[in-house]
């Protein structure tokens, strides 16, 4: 039996492979390119294609793909062969450094919010040497940046390096005032969590709403849901436990590090957690894992779900974002130490996170925004769509003493007893977790809670690592050649934990008090659907930082605009036209004939003797009767709407008539179908139940 640490990585051009196929100068360069950004030769660029070329031909590879992830939200890619004519008539494998490290894809056929008319039609892929080559069936597939013929970022991965760049340009200016001279970079690092759903195939193919959708757009609460807690953490299903087996193995090939599999709280939900790495290899790592989950559950028979919310009444999926900033001397500068009250260096570098937070509190809400995380933020599984931050009691303690000049006496270090002597005794953490937090410290990085199942973390670690980007580069700006640097950083650490201590919260983030609390007493931002927040954008303060940064220009983050509110619109448009589409060819027929066979059961009583009661059968079929009535006229109505809508250019004024007449309406005709589901004979109803799909896999 093959081992794990002889597999993995086995299908990736990983640093094992390169210094084995490179010369040492070849690879010292790359390496070089990769470490510091030096720029690529195209000697090297050369010699890297050939070794790369042969070793994915080694693998059985016959073509290779620029992957990319343009602006839909999924990966890209085109695959070209390897072979070459030769003078004989046969073919030869050949890969030049050009075709590394630039594709041309046709750039007007992906979203690019006015960045590209239909007849502009150039565009460019560029690789990204920071993020490992890898093999994927018999394609070798390259991690590439994707940008128009101008030059302007069409792709998530672009501006997600340029955040990176900008993050690390700004902390080593920090640690230079701290006396280090030997760090050569700060990255930051990410372990997302990924939460999913599995359910049948066969149930999948018999609900046309979750096909064209990827939820349930009707279904009544079944009798047994998740109030026994019974599932959470539970003994894993054989079915599900082989699709996790195979998953890991797919996933350890790819070398991508997937650690924790369990039941989440949910039937039918569970998730994956790996051990967190380079932010945009994370990412790159996340989006092959959400791809390689659907192929593998299809090979066992199954259906992943990745939506934010496929069925209503129960946890719907998320995918927390552990963040984290590291130097390559591998020196975690958010790790307290033991005495975190004399750490100054991680008290600034708390203190820069703590007013990115606050400052840009709507640029994390607005990273987080989809029209299927609109049904989850705050829903009790999720936290809300208020953004504020957990510290714990201890951090917080310390905050607290440093604001007022006041001693801080150090928390105790506590043992756990649990009152049985044959059970170890360990030292408790000096402050609980707050799973309703956003965003939540947890011991040497924050966790950021709000990412929708299916969401690119992209998104979310461009807007952080700007943020804090620019919270350092205040930092250090007033820092760099003051007299007194201790005195100067103390009252800076102080007037930043004064300035901004509104966005820290520790309590129960569900509580109707504290969403009162955080908006009308602190001033916090709640945007609780995507047209709410999207317009913010926009706004001078979040322009003016993103772009001095160099992370977006405006006409890019015009276009970001532009596509995210398109998508809302687009995704619950196609929600509405199936949920209409259902009603008049299955639900209504379905009820209908349930309804018409019911009266003539009772007629028949009738027929046998005039003292029978019918009055169960002529309430039923009267129930029935008026909810078909009501499905109707409410899809009738739903499809005005969406007729009035197709009239609408501006997309922010389409977008608010989504939210607030055409989502209303579903949620009115989605009420009349499943009442009439409830009363209807099961064998009648046109496709698989809550309870079949929840409770479908053993």
């Amino acid at each position: 039996m093959v081992s794990v640490p002889d597999y993995f990585g086995s299908l990736v051009f990983d640093d094992r492979v390169m210094k084995a196929n490179l010369s040492e100068d070849i690879y010292n360069s790359l390496r070089k390119t990769i470490d510091e950004g030096k720029r690529l030769d195209i000697g090297v660029a050369n010699a890297v294609a050939e070794a790369m070329k042969d070793w994915a031909v080694q693998h059985g590879a016959t073509h290779y793909t620029h992957w990319f992830q343009p602006l839909t939200g999924i990966t890209a890619e085109k695959h070209d062969s390897f072979i070459t004519p030769s003078p004989d008539g046969g073919v030869i494998m050949e890969f030049s450094g050009k075709e590394l490290i630039k594709g041309e894809p046709d750039a007007s056929s992906f979203p690019s919010g006015g960045l590209r008319a239909t007849f502009e039609a150039r565009g460019y892929t560029a690789w990204d040497p920071t993020s490992y080559a890898f093999i994927k069936g018999k394609t070798l597939c390259i991690p590439t940046a994707f940008c128009s013929y101008g030059g302007q970022a069409l792709d998530k991965k672009t501006p997600l390096l340029r955040s990176m760049e900008a993050l690390n340009k700004q902390a080593l200016r920090i640690l230079r005032l701290f006396g280090n001279t030997t760090a050569k970079y700060v990255r930051s690092s990410v372990g997302p969590e990924q939460e999913y759903f599995l359910i049948t195939r066969e149930m999948y193919e018999k609900r046309p709403d979750i096909r064209f959708t990827g939820r349930t757009l009707f279904g009544a609460k079944p009798p047994k849901g998740q109030e026994m807690d019974d599932h959470y953490f539970g003994v894993i299903k054989p079915r599900v436990a082989a699709f996790m087996d195979e998953l890991n193995e797919e996933l350890w090939k790819l070398g991508i590090l997937a650690k924790t599999e369990h039941n989440e709280v949910a039937p039918a939900q569970h998730e994956l957690a790996p051990i967190y790495t380079t932010t945009n290899i994370a990412t790159d790592h996340n989006q092959l894992t959400m791809e390689i989950m659907q192929k593998v559950a299809a090979k066992h028979g199954l259906v992943c779900l990745l939506h934010e919310k496929p069925f209503a009444g129960v946890n719907g999926s998320g995918k927390h974002n552990n963040w984290s900033i590291s130097t390559d001397e591998g020196v975690n500068l958010l790790s307290p130490g033991e005495t975190p009250y004399e750490n100054a260096q991680f008290l600034l570098f708390l203190c820069a996170v703590i007013k990115a937070v606050d400052d840009y509190q709507d640029l994390l809400r607005i990273a987080v925004a989809t029209a299927g995380n609109d049904h989850r933020l705050g829903a009790n599984e999720a936290p809300p769509a208020v953004v504020s931050m957990f510290l714990g009691d201890e951090l917080t303690a310390i905050l607290e003493a440093i604001e007022t000049d006041s001693a801080y006496k150090g928390a105790e270090k506590e043992k756990m007893k649990l009152g049985v002597n044959v059970l170890p005794r360990f030292i408790k953490d000096t402050t609980d977790r707050n799973r309703t937090s956003p965003f939540a410290f947890t011991g040497n990085k924050f966790e950021f809670r709000m990412l929708g199942s299916s969401n690119s973390i992209a998104c979310a670690n461009i807007m952080l690592n700007s943020a804090v980007a620019e919270s350092l580069k205040i930092y250090a700006d007033r820092l760099e050649g003051v007299e007194d640097f201790s005195t100067a950083l103390h009252e800076m650490i102080k007037k930043t934990i004064k300035d901004h201590k509104r966005i820290i919260f520790n309590g129960n983030g569900y509580d109707d008090e504290w969403i009162k609390e955080a908006t009308e007493k602190r001033g916090l931002c709640n945007y609780k659907t995507t047209p709410d927040c999207m317009p913010h954008l926009l706004d001078k303060k979040n322009v003016d930082m993103l772009t001095s940064h160099g992370v977006y220009s405006k006409e890019e983050l015009n276009s970001r605009f532009e596509i995210m509110l398109d998508n809302y619109c687009k995704a619950v448009t196609i929600e509405a036209n199936t949920m209409i589409n259902i009603v008049r060819k299955q639900i209504s027929p379905a009820v209908e004939a349930y309804s018409a066979d019911v009266a003539k059961a009772a007629a028949a009583k009738k027929a046998l003797s005039s003292d029978i009661d019918c009055g169960y059968e002529t309430g039923l079929v009267k129930k029935l009767s008026a909810l078909t009535s009501g499905m109707s006229v409410k899809a009738g109505e739903l499809e005005e709407i969406l007729l009035r809508l197709a009239d609408i250019s501006d997309i922010a004024h389409q977008s608010e008539i989504i939210r607030d007449e055409v989502i209303s309406k579903m949620n009115e005709l989605r009420s009349d179908c499943d009442a009439a589901e409830v009363i209807t004979a099961k064998s009648y109803w046109p496709f698989p139940t809550y309870g079949d799909l929840l409770f479908g896999v053993n």
